[in-house]
């Protein structure tokens, strides 16, 4: 295993994005689900709990101010590197360099991000980081199952020759080795092998696997439009507010702050699992000074010990929680459309006609997803409600 394989790696992913662009003019900033491509590309990497700092590397100041505003740092990169001929090898080694002049931080992994793959989540960039620093891969990259034949077109005369079969022999699909495309949405490097190898794939390389119903990259106009098209059926992101909409956050306990299972010991005394991430977005709320309640039915003292540790209000064994969290509105003047409320379960669908922004954690019910608003891409008690607070204040939650 890598000297990088473990939890403290230092890992910083790098976004190119430079302004020029001859197939799509003005791509990085163009919209998908109302979101710029440059902004979707932050985001997912700023959301990934594994990711310690995020660096966009332009040539164009409108990109620079719309990565800052969702959080990311800036390297503008010279113009030795910025033309149609410049590898993006080159501007993540520059993005490295400067980052550390900035810093004085350098990263053990360093991933490269494309935001012409708009649908990229999270959960991807995460697993591209644990294949390096948790599995011992040297490089990794996502790709995704692929059953086409391929074929090339050979010769003037525009003849055609098999690349991955024998145009002779047409084997069903589940006799054939399974083929895997690679995605262009995320890479990752150990970091000093990278400035070893000069490029992305060295060492022993492993793949991350990802959903290929999410596979498009953005080349030509047609792709955007495919893009734009997808994104509602697609795309949490197309859906989060932002501290614009919300005035207060309410989070349910079981299944959205934590894992939904519960340990018993044998006098009885149950225990539960939390995310530290979700702690640290508590607290950027809290600071933020946007109220935060946590509302349960459970009784189970575990419930009121965590409200006590991320210093916040909590009801719990609560039957009605939708009258409370009514009533609890009320007593502090906040209008129920203006409330976030997260959970997981049907027992939390009663507040979720109730307020203006119902979330549900990534694994909640399928009937409870499809009342919802929006969907985080973590799962409750894996960082769910650190991506919440990452969507209300952006840049001013410290990763």
């Amino acid at each position: 295993m890598n000297d990088t394989a473990s939890a403290g790696a230092r890992v910083l992913a790098v976004i190119p994005a430079r302004g020029g662009s001859k197939g799509v003019p003005g791509k990085n900033l163009a919209p998908v689900g109302g979101i710029p491509l440059i902004t979707r590309a932050v985001r997912a990497c700023t959301g990934a709990r594994r990711v310690g700092a995020v660096v966009v590397s332009t040539d164009d100041p409108v990109i620079a101010e719309v990565a800052r505003s969702a959080g990311a740092e800036v390297v503008l990169r010279p113009a030795a590197i910025a033309g149609d001929t410049a590898t993006s090898e080159a501007a993540v080694l520059h993005a490295m360099d400067a980052h550390t002049a900035m810093t004085g931080a350098t990263a053990d992994v360093v991933l490269l991000v494309q935001c012409t793959s708009p649908f990229i989540t999270t959960a991807e960039v995460d697993g591209v980081v644990a294949a390096v620093t948790e599995d011992g891969a040297d490089t990794a990259l996502t790709v995704a199952p692929f059953h086409g034949f391929v074929w090339r077109e050979t010769g003037a005369s525009g003849g055609g020759t098999g690349v991955n079969h024998d145009k002779a022999t047409r084997p069903r699909r589940q006799d054939r080795p399974r083929d895997l495309l690679e995605t262009g949405a995320v890479y990752g490097m150990r970091a000093d092998g990278f400035r070893a190898a000069g490029h992305r794939f060295f060492g022993r390389t492993a793949l991350v696997h990802t959903d290929p119903a999410r596979v498009l990259e953005i080349d030509e106009p047609a792709d955007l439009e495919r893009a734009r098209a997808l994104a509602p059926l697609l795309d949490p992101q197309a859906a989060t507010p932002s501290a614009d909409d919300v005035d207060a956050v309410v989070l349910d306990f079981d299944g959205t702050q934590t894992d939904d299972r519960v340990l018993i010991d044998a006098d009885g005394h149950e225990s539960v699992t939390v995310h530290r991430g979700d702690g640290l977005g508590v607290a950027a709320l809290r600071r933020a000074g946007m109220p935060v309640l946590i509302l349960s039915t459970e009784t189970n003292p575990v419930v009121a010990a965590r409200a006590r540790k991320l210093q916040v209000p909590v009801l719990h064994g609560i039957d009605r929680k939708d009258l409370a969290l009514k009533q609890w509105c009320e007593e502090n003047g906040i209008a129920p459309e203006r409330v976030l409320y997260a959970g997981n379960d049907v027992n939390d669908l009663p507040c979720f006609g109730l307020v203006g922004w119902p979330v549900a954690v990534a694994g909640a019910h399928d009937v409870v997803r499809a009342a919802a608003r929006a969907v985080t891409t973590a799962h409750g008690g894996h960082g769910a409600i650190r991506e919440i607070a990452a969507w209300l204040l952006g840049p001013t939650l410290a990763r």
